[in-house]
């Protein structure tokens, strides 16, 4: 029995050597290039390179957060980037309508740009003699460094923690009807009247020329200086994309067709294994009626609202029995049932069972979690995707919306009373929360499986949609629609035509004939006068 043992233990360290250089094998190296400011978004990215890291790939991420911790396999790269509506005021934002805000990206664009290209750590890549398996790079932020794809001949991956952005799908021929598809900036519904299907192809097809005409000019610019004019295209640099990840979810968002390389990762960085520091896990545990949690990102600042604004916050949670933490920097004169932090782990909150109402602005990567921990909302959209969200949460029966403007100690407590009180809130997200998980592979294992893919297949050309190699027109059947439009017309001339001549040897023959009746010599018609009256 010992030999047997004995024999067996040998026999398995041999396979764990002998798998051992198989696993080196398919270590590969990573680039990403994250250069774009908001913070919040990096909680998506990070997620996905530790565990890229985990799995022994080695990773290099350029942008502007490092890990607080750093993790084996993972290297951080600083370089400086222009805020983008970082740690801002209502003030700033609001009312800001969605091409003032284009304005400001255009420009904030250039200026990341300049930044990024100027910096050392940039310059030291470019004339590195490194190489790497893939680029991953964020598509929310400028192109301006796309060409490091081609620079290494390493495939290209797209991520955005956003909804998809108008300007991504036409990367990979994704389709992208507006009929149905509502713009990531506008409010609306898959189910479009005529007026917001007219307004969501207006604004649709003025954002895609604003980005591929106005912003990427500049960005091409940028682009020749750095990597020489001999570089492909920025449109070329782009549509060699080899996969886009998107953070969506069928069961949150609209559902829409997709290219195989197109990927939903909606809840990507959704980890359930956190934990509550002691003292939250106490505070929550004790609230007996519940806890209300009030967040609004880490762009937005609460405290930033007008003073009347506060106070009606203030005022209503004074007079309900709840607890509440807000996420909210220096304010005074709270209520008792109030806790207040510059910093709360939003998560392992909303997953504690004593949550009741979640306060949001209705970012994409929060709602996202409160649907997993299946806690209504109310919500309080400012600007971007956020009036689409809460609009998609609201259709759900999972969330009551509260405009900005019609904040007081009345309607607030209105929103958070309907919320609390009326079951059906907490049913339906407890039901989404449902749909939301229920898939064949978390959205990390899908993550890290495509990128995996596409390393092992170096690019996965095969995957590659055939409407990246048609014109704009031909995409769009108009060659075909108007070949059959000339052809229905066509013959549409010939019937007509063939119908005047039909008409003509007809009209013609019958007046040959009358012309022949008219020429009889007039004995003719007397004797048939005759035999028509025979009596005279």
């Amino acid at each position: 029995m010992n030999v047997l043992k004995c024999v067996l233990m040998k026999c398995s360290y041999i396979l764990i050597i002998c798998a051992l250089p198989i696993c080196i094998s398919e270590a590969a190296r990573i680039l990403a290039l994250m250069n774009f400011s908001a913070r919040s978004h990096y909680v998506m990215y990070h997620t996905l390179f530790k565990s890229l890291a985990a799995r022994g790939h080695q990773v290099e991420v350029y942008g502007q957060y490092p890990l607080e911790k750093p993790v084996p396999n993972y290297t951080d790269v600083v370089i400086a980037a222009p805020a983008f509506l970082q740690d801002v005021s209502i003030e700033q934002i609001r009312g800001t309508g969605v091409f003032q805000m284009l304005t400001h990206y255009k420009q904030n664009m250039l200026d990341t740009c300049r930044a990024a290209l100027n910096n050392q750590n940039i310059r030291n890549l470019m004339n590195s003699n490194k190489t790497y398996d893939v680029v991953i790079m964020y598509l929310g932020g400028p192109d301006c460094l796309i060409g490091f794809s081609h620079r290494f001949k390493a495939p290209l991956i797209g991520i955005t923690a956003s909804t998809c952005l108008p300007w991504v799908p036409h990367r990979i021929g994704n389709p992208d009807n507006t009929a149905y598809i509502p713009n990531l900036f506008l409010s609306f519904r898959d189910q479009m009247n005529f007026w917001e299907r007219l307004v969501n192809t207006v604004c649709d097809w003025a954002m895609k020329v604003f980005y591929h005409v106005e912003a990427n000019m500049l960005v091409e610019e940028t682009l020749k200086k750095q990597f020489g004019k001999d570089y492909p295209s920025l449109e070329e640099l782009q549509r060699n994309t080899s996969l886009i990840l998107v953070n969506n979810h069928l069961s949150v968002n609209t559902p829409r067709p997709a290219v195989p390389t197109f990927v939903e990762v909606g809840g990507l960085h959704i980890n359930s294994d956190g934990k509550l520091p002691e003292d939250l896990q106490t505070y929550l545990d004790e609230a007996k009626e519940g806890v209300i949690y009030f967040s609004l990102g880490s762009m937005i600042r609460s405290e930033t609202f007008t003073e009347t604004k506060l106070r009606a916050f203030i005022d209503a949670f004074s007079q309900l029995p709840q607890r509440v933490l807000w996420k909210t920097g220096n304010i005074s004169g709270f209520p008792t049932n109030v806790r207040t932090a510059a910093w709360l782990p939003q998560l392992e909150i909303l997953k504690h069972p004593n949550v009741r109402v979640f306060i949001t602005h209705g970012g994409n990567l929060g709602t996202q979690e409160a649907i997993y921990a299946g806690v209504p909302m109310v919500g309080i959209p400012i600007m971007a995707d956020q009036p689409l969200n809460v609009k998609n949460c609201v259709s759900k029966g999972v969330a009551v919306q509260l405009d900005y403007d019609s904040i007081t100690t009345e309607n607030v407590l209105k929103a958070l009373n309907k919320v609390l009180h009326d079951p059906s809130y907490r049913t339906n997200a407890k039901r989404l929360s449902q749909l939301f998980r229920d898939r064949p592979q978390s959205a990390l294992d899908t993550a890290i499986y495509w990128t995996e893919y596409v390393i092992r297949h170096r690019g996965a050309p095969h995957l590659r949609s055939a409407a990246l190699d048609l014109t704009w027109y031909q995409y769009l059947l108009l060659d075909v629609i108007l070949s059959i439009i000339a052809l229905m017309i066509a013959l549409g001339f010939l019937v007509l035509y063939s119908f005047k001549i039909m008409l003509k040897l007809v009209t013609g023959n019958v007046s040959h004939a009358a012309v022949k009746n008219h020429s009889l010599p007039k004995s003719f018609f007397e004797k048939a006068r005759k035999n028509t009256h025979p009596s005279k």
